[in-house]
């Protein structure tokens, strides 16, 4: 799979070896940016909660219940439970800049904080993405949970979770070749 560099910056770039990475212009400082990614609660606002320690092999559970971050649990696709859960490992911390870890059958992400002025850039690295399917469901999920950080983090109303992923989803399906 070659390249696919979307137009819109907003969208992921999907890279050969299965990667998607995403970016997201935060405004800093980069130490809140770094407490939305490991503090449980912030990070159940946007993504999943879960403990987590900022250190290399240290195991922590990820758990997801987007119904919480949308506008109605109604929206929620056929075929998606209300929890979802997983236990994933450290691999790597360089602290308010860097963390990275293995999420077991859907591969390694990275979150990396980049200093620029006043404001932070956020890029998420997910790579080992396994098919089309899960590159749509990844693209998608990513892209929505990132656009939620962000809104949180300027103090803005998010959208909701599931109505924004089902629209990326089918966007991200048009845009990534078969």
């Amino acid at each position: 799979m070659s390249a696919v560099q979307f137009v819109d910056s907003q969208f992921g770039v999907l890279t050969p070896r299965s990667t998607l990475t995403l970016k997201r212009m935060l405004p800093g400082p980069i130490d809140r940016v770094w407490s939305y990614i490991t503090d449980s609660e912030l990070r159940k606002q946007w993504l999943a909660a879960g403990h987590l320690t900022p250190q290399a092999n240290a195991s922590f559970e990820l758990v997801w219940r987007n119904d919480e971050i949308s506008a109605a649990a109604s929206e929620r696709p056929a075929g998606f439970p209300e929890e979802s859960r997983a236990t994933c490992r450290v691999t790597e911390v360089e602290v308010l800049r860097k963390l990275s870890f293995n999420w077991p059958d859907v591969g390694d992400v990275t979150f990396q904080l980049d200093p620029v002025g006043d404001n932070v850039l956020l890029t998420v690295t997910h790579r080992g993405l396994a098919d089309r399917n899960m590159i749509l469901m990844v693209g998608a999920g990513w892209h929505m949970h990132c656009d939620i950080l962000a809104a949180k983090i300027k103090g803005e109303q998010p959208g909701s979770f599931w109505s924004g992923w089902a629209r990326l989803r089918d966007e991200y399906d048009r845009r990534v070749a078969a």
